[in-house]
Order: C-alpha cells, then structure tokens, then sequence
C-alpha cells in the first residue's frame, strides 16, 4: 500500500485573506448604511418645518401639564382637564388679541403717519438733531420711505397673503399636536423610561418628573409675568399721556419675554418714544423712573412669588441659551432655550448625585470584607503573644507497624 501524498502546509498569510465575496458584502452593507444615513438627513432636512411645529407643540404641552395635573388632583379626568386647559388658553388668547390688535393698528397707523411732525418738533428744540437731519438729508429721505410704503404693500398683498395663511395654519397644526401630545404625555414619559434598564429607570422616571415641572412652571410664569408687566406699562404710558399706549404695552410685554434683556428693550423703545413725542420733563423722566422701579419690583417680589421654582441659571448660562435658542428658532427658541438648558443642568446634577453615592458606598468602612473563613485568621486579629503556646492541629501518632517508605513489589 502506497503512502499518501504529503500536504502542502498552508501560507503564513492564509489567516489574513478574506475571500471577495465577503469584502464584497461587507463593502455592500457599509454603502447601504451610509446611503441610509444620507437619505434620514435629507428626510429631516425637507421635513424641518413640520418637525419644528412638532417640538413647539411638544414644548407647549410639557408647560401646559402641570396645570392639566392640577386639575387632575380635584378628581378630574384627565381628558376633561385637558378640555378645560385647552379652551381657557384659547379663550385668553382670543380674548387678547381682539382686544389689542385693533388698538395697535390704528396707533401704529397713527404712528407712520404723525412721525415726520414728530421729528421735525425734535429738530426744532435740538440744534445737533437738525444739523444732522440737514447734512444727511433725513427727513426728505423718510418722507420718501413713507410715501412708497403703500405701495410697497399693495405690491406685496399676495406675499403678506400667502404669509397669513401659512402662519394661520402653523397656529392650527400646533394647537392639534398640542392636544395630542397632553393626551399621550403621560405614556410618552413610560415609553421613554423602558428604553433605560431596570435598575435605573425609577432615578429617569423622577428626572424626566422634574424636567416636566422646571417647563412647565417656568413658561406659565414667565407668561404671567410678560402680562402683569405689559398691564402695567400700558397703565403708566396712559397716566402719562404717551402716545401709541397699547402698541408699547404690547411690545413691552412680548419683550419681558427674552430673559435678562427683554425688559430693559422694551423699556428703551418706550422711553424713545416718549421723548419724541412728550416733553422731558415730566414725562419722559417719570416714565423711566417707573420702569427702572417696575424692574426692580419684578425681580425681587413678582418673579420669586410667582415663579416659586425658579430655573437656578448662571447669567452667562441664560444668556448663551438665550442666544442660541433665538438664532435658531427667533423669539420662540429664545424661550424654548432657558427650560431646556435647566433641564440639562437636572440631568447632569442627577448623574452627578448618583455617581457620588456610588462612590460612597464603595468607600464605606466594611462594605468589601467578607467572614473569615474556618482556619482563617481574622483580617485585623492582634499578633500572637511568642510567651504563649501556639495551638497546633492535631494529628495522631505514628505506629510501630507504618513505614515512610513503601519498596516496590519485586
């Protein structure tokens, strides 16, 4: 019988191939995961509109919750309490804007129109104002801009037409989203704690808790102080005969909105105005010593009685938000910022407490010693005394018959 023939050992390299059809695949899976990802981005990219409208109505229904739970604690169900919020926002805001917006149109029109007199009574008192207005032909050149703004506006009617309708629709999709989501809040907030392992989702669970409650208090506040700040300038701009109250009031009170510098703007555009239109004296000077001690009277009674839970930032901190938030989204991103950046700031402190307690119970006295076992002397026992016996194990005596070595059997 003949030998077999010898085989060839294998190249060094053979471990090291990978035949085509699998570089083919895998290169086949990576293309399609990156096609994937570039199709999701332009998806998001084309539906940016609608997921903006979805994130307001989500923002708008985590600062509405809280007053939903309100009402839910007077044995209310949830769906009639949600009824009852819905409509008294609507309510308000009908009532408001009926109120205001008819005012302010026919004050702004009074406005464009008196402007020119009004610079001109300026010129008249101020020698500086009028040298600057002739050198740099100012009032020739706004009497031009306001002569051309109607037609400007009747050649812009379709655009100022399709706007309205587009941002009547925005406001109607976001008030349905924001129905919705107060309908599925509550089951959200679970589906969002099972993606979290079980040890950690009561500590997630409380998180998003609170992260609900910082939104939720800081925007009914926040919306309650822009009100009592808007009522009360429209009372002194009035008290004070300045012209264009309720078109003041109202930017006052869209202003005191921007947190930190809001206020201080509206304040400044008031007090221009009244120095154009008003005398200094006494006028324009009470009207500023009435905002500088509304400010005061907003931040160390209003705010702390109304806002019991404050959102504990940084000025730096508020303001970064603030600026990030409003070249994002404008005005709504600038108030959507500061609850979100307190929110992170509950996350992090969150983790930062757990981390801690973790680390103290791993550093606690006892937490990693374990029984000594039988025969084990104890981890801390004092040294034995060299006077006394030590106790040895017993064993038992050799008889006469043993041997230590056992000869082989011959």
């Amino acid at each position: 019988m003949s030998d077999p023939a010898p085989q060839r050992p294998p190249p060094e390299d053979a471990g090291d191939r990978v035949r085509p059809m699998v570089q083919f695949r895998r290169g086949f899976y990576a293309s399609l995961g990156v096609l994937a990802t570039a199709a999701a981005a332009v998806a998001v990219y084309t539906a940016r509109g609608v997921l903006i409208w979805a994130l307001i109505a989500l923002f708008l229904a985590v600062s509405l919750d809280p007053a939903v739970r309100a009402l839910t604690r007077w044995h209310i169900r949830r769906g009639v309490a949600i009824a009852v919020v819905v409509l008294v926002v609507l309510g308000m805001a009908a009532a408001f804007l009926q109120s205001v917006i008819p005012a302010m149109a026919d004050q702004f029109h009074a406005m464009v129109k008196d402007f020119p007199h009004y610079l001109a009574v300026q010129q008249h008192r101020s020698a500086g104002l009028r040298q600057f207005s002739d050198r740099y032909h100012l009032t020739s050149q706004l009497n031009k801009l306001l002569a051309s703004l109607p037609a400007r506006l009747g050649s812009g009617a379709f655009g100022i037409s399709r706007r309205v309708f587009s941002a009547l629709a925005a406001t109607l999709t976001v008030t349905v989203l924001t129905i919705y989501f107060l309908v599925d809040l509550p089951r959200l907030q679970r589906s969002v704690v099972l993606l979290f392992p079980r040890a950690h989702r009561a500590r997630f669970g409380h998180i998003g808790d609170v992260l609900v409650d910082k939104v939720g208090s800081y925007m009914i506040g926040n919306i309650l102080i822009s009100l009592v700040a808007g009522l009360a300038a429209f009372g002194a701009l009035a008290a004070l005969r300045v012209p264009f109250a309720v078109p003041l009031a109202f930017l006052v009170a869209v202003t005191d909105l921007i947190p930190m510098v809001g206020a201080t703007i509206g304040a400044v555009v008031c007090i221009a105005v009244a120095l154009l239109t008003t005398r200094l004296w006494p006028n324009t000077v009470l009207l500023a010593a009435f905002f500088v001690a509304y400010q005061q009277l907003e931040n160390y009674v209003l705010a702390p009685r109304i806002m019991r839970r404050p959102v504990q930032l940084s000025p730096a901190a508020v303001l970064l938000a603030g600026l990030i938030g409003g070249a994002t989204l404008g005005l709504i991103g600038a108030l959507m910022a500061i609850p979100i950046a307190a929110g992170g700031k509950v996350l992090l402190s969150e983790r930062l407490q757990a981390r801690d307690a973790t680390n103290t119970d791993a550093a606690a006295p006892g937490a990693g010693e374990t029984a000594p076992q039988p025969g084990q002397a104890a981890p801390h026992a004092p040294p034995a005394d060299p006077a006394q016996p030590v106790d040895r194990p017993h064993q038992p005596a050799a008889q006469d018959g043993d041997r230590r070595d056992d000869p082989a059997p011959g």
